[in-house]
C-alpha cells in the first residue's frame, strides 16, 4: 500500500502540471489586443503602428501630405490599424523618446523618417530589443542600422540627377563669358537622402565643372535643411562673388525660398537657374513667377502606399516580394534593407499641372495669392 500511495502522489503531480501547461497554452492563443503573441514573428498580428516624422519646419510635406497620407492609408491596406502620430520637429533626442513612448504603448510596428540617420539606429535598437520585437520601416530617409526591417522611399541619387540633369539641359541660358558661376546648397548631412541628392547631382555637375562650362564657387552642406541658414548661406556666396552667380543648385523648395529671398535682395530673382525639391505650394508658386526654375515632385502617395502595404504584409505575415522587387539598400553599418524605392518627376513651367493631377495640391492652393501677371502662369489658368 505505501507503494501504491507514493504512485498515486506522482500521477496527481504529473496531472496538475499537465492541467497548468493546458491553461497556459490556452491563456496565450487568447491574445487578441493590439499586439502579436510572444511566438510570433516581429510585427505579426500587429494592429498599433507608430508613425514619426521629423520636422514641420523647413518643408511643409511632413505634417501636409505625408502625415494625411499614412493615416488614411494604413488603416486601407491592415483593417482595424491605429496610427499613433508624433512630429519630432527637428530633434533627434525628442524622435527617440517619441518611439521609447510609443514602444511603452503596445506600438507593435514603428515607422519612422529620421531626423537623424545615423542617431535613430537608437530607435531601431530599441525597438528590436522590446518584447516582442518590434521592426521598424525607415520612411523616406534611410536609417543606419542592420537591422532595420524596410525602407521605403524615392530613389534618392535619382533625384539628384534629376536635379543635375535640369541644370546640365538649361544652364546655357543664364551664363556668358565670365559669368558661369554656381553654388550648391545642399540638405543636412546628417540626412542620408541629402548625401543622395547631391551625389545624383554631382554625377552631372562634375562633368561641366571639369570641362570648365561651370565654375562652382560654393558648395556647402545646410544643417537640419535650416531655411534662414541656406538665405545666409546664399547672402555670403554672393557677397564672397560680386554677385557674379549664375547657378543655384538647392536641394529642396523650403531652401529655395530663402535663396530666392537672398537673390531679390539683389534685384537677381529671375536672372539665376535655381533647383528646389518636394513640390510644394510656394515652389510651384515660385516656378510660376520665374524666380524658381525646377522643382522634383516626389508623389507621396506611392511613398504612403507602399510603407501601407508593408506593414499589411508584416501583420498579415505575407510575402514582400512583389512590393520590393528585390531592391536593397546598403547601411553603414554593413546591413542590406529590402527597399521600395519609387522614381522621381522633374517639373518646372511646362508640366506644373501634374501636381495637379497626382494629388499634391488643388488648383486653387496654386492660384491663392499668386500675382496676376506671373510671367509663366497661363492665360485664364487662376480666372
Amino acid at each position: 500500500m505505501k507503494l501504491f500511495g507514493h504512485s498515486s502522489r506522482k500521477l496527481s503531480l504529473t496531472a496538475c502540471m499537465l492541467i497548468v501547461a493546458l491553461f497556459m497554452v490556452a491563456c496565450g492563443s487568447a491574445n487578441t489586443g493590439g499586439g502579436p503573441t510572444t511566438s510570433a514573428k516581429p510585427g505579426q498580428g500587429c494592429k498599433k503602428i507608430g508613425v514619426l516624422l521629423p520636422e514641420t519646419a523647413t518643408s511643409a510635406r511632413w505634417d501636409n501630405n505625408d502625415r494625411p497620407e499614412l493615416q488614411k492609408q494604413i488603416p486601407l491596406a491592415l483593417s482595424g490599424a491605429t496610427v499613433d502620430y508624433n512630429n519630432a520637429e527637428g530633434d533627434a533626442s525628442t524622435q527617440l523618446n517619441q518611439a521609447e513612448a510609443d514602444l511603452t504603448k503596445g506600438d507593435c510596428i514603428l515607422v519612422v523618417a529620421p531626423v537623424d540617420s545615423t542617431a535613430a539606429a537608437q530607435i531601431v535598437a530599441k525597438a528590436k530589443a522590446a518584447t516582442p520585437s518590434v521592426p521598424v520601416i525607415a520612411y523616406d530617409r534611410l536609417i543606419q542600422s542592420k537591422d532595420l526591417a524596410y525602407y521605403v522611399s524615392f530613389d534618392g541619387v535619382a533625384v539628384g540627377k534629376v536635379q543635375g540633369q535640369y541644370i546640365a539641359d538649361h544652364y546655357q541660358k543664364y551664363i556668358s563669358a565670365g559669368h558661369s558661376n554656381m553654388v550648391m546648397i545642399n540638405g543636412a548631412q546628417t540626412d542620408n537622402n541629402a548625401l543622395l541628392f547631391k551625389q545624383g547631382a554631382a554625377s552631372v555637375i562634375d562633368p561641366l565643372v571639369s570641362a570648365g562650362s561651370l565654375t562652382k564657387v560654393y558648395d556647402q552642406f545646410t544643417p537640419k535643411w535650416d531655411n534662414p541658414t541656406a538665405q545666409n548661406e546664399m547672402d555670403g556666396a554672393l557677397s564672397a562673388n560680386s554677385n557674379n552667380i549664375q547657378v543655384a543648385y538647392v536641394a529642396n523648395d523650403g531652401m529655395a525660398n530663402s535663396v530666392i529671398a537672398a537673390l531679390k535682395a539683389q534685384q537677381l530673382n529671375g536672372k539665376v537657374l535655381v533647383t528646389g525639391q518636394d513640390a510644394t505650394v510656394a515652389g510651384i508658386q515660385n516656378i510660376l513667377t520665374g524666380d524658381q526654375t525646377m522643382t522634383v515632385e516626389k508623389n507621396f502617395l506611392l511613398e504612403a502606399q507602399g510603407t501601407a502595404q508593408v506593414v499589411a504584409a508584416i501583420s498579415n505575415n505575407t510575402s514582400t516580394s512583389a512590393l520590393t522587387n528585390g531592391a536593397m539598400t546598403a547601411t553603414s553599418d554593413s546591413g542590406n534593407i529590402p527597399s521600395i524605392l519609387e522614381q522621381p518627376v522633374s517639373i518646372d513651367a511646362s508640366n506644373f499641372q501634374q501636381v495637379v493631377t497626382d494629388g499634391l495640391m488643388t488648383k486653387a492652393d496654386i492660384c491663392k495669392g499668386l500675382p496676376a501677371n506671373a510671367k509663366n502662369l497661363p492665360a485664364g489658368y487662376c480666372s
